[in-house]
């Protein structure tokens, strides 16, 4: 599949560095007017934009909507991320659009939907999660919510939930030839990831509440401090993982308090637990919750350390990829694993504009009238 991608930041490039990965003919039309967060970030840059071609054009000049109006022809998707009314301003929406190539796929991505009151709303990650519902019961009592290390609005919301709109909507097209518009919201994505505490609010009007719930620290499922100030994490939720915790910690007088569904013993195992972890530094605790444990306790690494995990790297989690000058670089591989086909990595991310002349001539144009769309601009 082809796909022509219009999207800046982090969720569109890391969806369009999903289909890349999976063998398909990305081109992102770029700017160098347009302004872009991590532009400045050079190896995310390069990380989110690989096995990418690049064309800079300056939209806002009518000849180069006859370039990508002659462009999508020749192209199955296009993934876009500017507030609604951007596109159809430009006369580059999904209606004008399909006037070129009906079957075509466009994927609007956005952080509040093409509809709504808040449609034409700037916003950010945490401004979706804060809306979603999720934030206020993801954190500790009398606290306020955590800032993430990384973007689940953006990402689990926003990219995962466009690759998903899009090869269900190529299915569709497979099956009647039809193409259609695909419009992701990240806070509809985000307030839908409210999966398992959210349903009771809406049968029951049990409103999840922070450190009231089997998953967000009302139990013992939890995060641990050692004795060096490290952490571990806890998920021994299951009777016989709680058994063999009780085992690892050597606190079998706890057993009980372990097994017990109510919620004072429930919160005195929690402080037995918490207490024990300060006994120990965080490598003493590595040897005892080693390879052969199967109690559901891992150690809360840093990202240098997770690199080297023996799991990780035995899934193949960091790959090199060629860069422009004949060497590698390192990047994160996708997670998705085929029996059938292996991940496609050709290059790092382009620079701005790299392929500009190498597609335009595959799509008919002489090296005079791209010199011509040069000149006046059009080309940047």
């Amino acid at each position: 599949m082809k796909v022509l991608d219009f999207s800046t930041l982090l969720p569109g490039p890391y969806a369009t560095m999903m289909f890349a990965d999976m063998g398909a003919d990305v081109l992102k039309v770029e700017s160098s007017t347009r302004p872009d967060l991590l532009s400045g970030m050079q190896a995310t840059h390069q990380h989110l934009n690989r096995s990418k071609s690049s064309i800079a054009l300056d939209l806002k000049k009518k000849e180069s909507i006859e370039v990508v109006k002659k462009l999508v022809l020749d192209y199955d998707i296009v993934i876009e991320q500017f507030r609604p009314g951007v596109m159809e301003r430009l006369g580059l929406d999904y209606e004008s659009m399909k006037q070129v190539n009906p079957r075509l796929i466009y994927c609007s991505l956005t952080g509040y939907g093409q509809s709504g009151p808040y449609q034409n709303r700037p916003g950010h990650d945490n401004n979706y999660l804060a809306l979603s519902g999720m934030l206020d019961y993801s954190r500790r009592k009398d606290e306020k919510p955590t800032t993430m290390g990384i973007q689940v609005a953006d990402i689990a919301g926003g990219s995962m939930h466009a690759v998903v709109g899009i090869l269900a909507a190529a299915l569709h097209r497979e099956k009647t030839g039809e193409g259609q518009h695909v419009d992701i919201s990240m806070t509809d994505a985000s307030f839908a990831m409210n999966a398992m505490f959210g349903p009771d609010y809406l049968v029951n009007g049990v409103e999840p509440k922070p450190e009231e719930l089997l998953l967000n620290g009302g139990t013992f499922y939890d995060y641990y401090e050692t004795k060096d100030g490290r952490y571990f994490s806890v998920g021994s939720l299951e009777p016989q993982f709680r058994m063999l915790l009780c085992e690892a910690l050597q606190k079998p007088d706890l057993i009980g308090f372990a097994m017990s569904e109510k919620r004072a013993d429930q919160q005195r195992f929690k402080e037995e637990v918490k207490a024990t972890f300060l006994e120990k530094d965080f490598d003493e605790w590595l040897e005892v919750f080693n390879d052969d444990f199967e109690g559901c306790v891992e150690p809360v690494l840093t990202f240098a350390e997770a690199c080297e995990h023996p799991q990780l790297k035995a899934r193949g989690m960091i790959i090199e990829v060629s860069d422009s000058v004949g060497g590698e670089q390192k990047q994160i591989a996708t997670p998705l694993k085929f029996s059938s086909k292996k991940p496609v990595y050709t290059h790092i991310g382009p620079q701005l504009g790299e392929h500009t002349e190498e597609v335009l001539l595959a799509h008919g144009y002489t090296k005079e009238q791209i010199v011509e769309l040069l000149d006046n601009g059009v080309l940047c």
